[in-house]
């Protein structure tokens, strides 16, 4: 098996911190990761040495072995093994191993007891990196259950549940960076921006709204029609001498709650009495009459 250096290949020194190896491995997981370089098999390949340096120098344990034992410190416990019964063997007059045990042989005894074969295919799994992507939507995309294409190095279909919070982030697994030697992928995570150019507000499941009524309905009281977000329309009894700024609640009438089926939160209607203007010479008059009562 070929001796890999993993502080050459994190170009760092063997005297690096841990410090060291956590920013050198960032830094070069950034530059070699697949998806900067999609096609380049050669960048990917340098990605799977990185994750390789920093699975086994980013471990204190796996550091040690390594520092002592090299390309075959995943061993180094069975050569202790062996080298005790070794010791044994000799200090009891029995027939231990006969070649050398020094340091210099590592390679020698390992390539003899677990075989070239052997090692090389114990190559450690790692898992892929996790992606994280952003899905712009319109306050009424938000307000139904649909599907849209996301790309992320690939086209992804998903399923976006009616109710979805600006800012919400949801976690697709299996859908990030492939993993190495047959590990898992990663998981692609997605926040959402929720634009809104409609007359409606949302305050999480809530939406809020004007409503503008002329000073005879707000005086006298009567019926008017007002809009729902849904695009419907529901009739609206107004009381008399209802004031400028007066609110009222329409339950249920208000934004889809999120993975609860065919259930809403309420509209609340904020009354904005609108002033006649033009007035006939009669209407003033009239209006002069009201001044006059106060």
């Amino acid at each position: 098996m070929e001796f890999i250096d993993y502080y050459k290949t994190l170009e760092l020194n063997k005297n690096a911190t841990d410090a060291d190896i956590k920013k050198a491995y960032r830094k070069m997981a950034r530059k070699y990761h697949p998806d900067l370089n999609p096609n380049d098999a050669a960048a990917k390949a340098t990605f799977q040495r990185i994750n390789e340096a920093n699975e086994v120098l980013s471990d204190p344990e796996k550091r040690k072995k390594y520092d002592k034992y090299g390309k075959d410190w995943q061993h180094g416990e069975q050569y202790e093994q062996a080298r005790q019964q070794q010791r044994t063997a000799n200090s009891g007059g029995g027939q231990g191993y006969s070649g050398s045990m020094g340091g210099e042989d590592f390679s020698d005894y390992f390539e003899s007891l677990f075989g070239s074969g052997g090692r090389k295919g114990a190559q450690p799994k790692y898992r892929g990196q996790d992606i994280k992507a952003e899905l712009q939507l319109t306050l009424q995309d938000a307000y139904t259950t649909h599907q849209q294409t996301i790309k992320v190095d690939k086209s992804i279909r998903i399923t976006i549940a009616a109710g979805i919070e600006n800012g919400q982030t949801i976690k697709i697994p299996n859908h990030g960076g492939p993993g190495a030697h047959g590990g898992p992928n990663g998981d692609l995570y997605i926040t959402f921006t929720i634009t809104n150019d409609t007359k409606f507000k949302r305050d999480g499941d809530d939406l809020y709204t004007n409503i503008d009524i002329d000073l005879y309905t707000a005086v006298l009281g009567g019926e008017i029609m007002v809009d729902t977000f849904d695009g419907g329309k529901v009739k609206l009894s107004v009381k008399p001498e209802t004031q400028n700024g007066n609110k009222v609640k329409l339950k249920g009438k208000g934004f889809p709650i999120y993975k609860k089926d065919e259930q809403f939160g309420d509209l609340y209607l904020t009354y904005q009495v609108k002033l006649p203007t033009n007035l006939t010479e009669k209407e003033k008059e009239l209006f002069k009459e009201l001044a006059n009562k106060k």
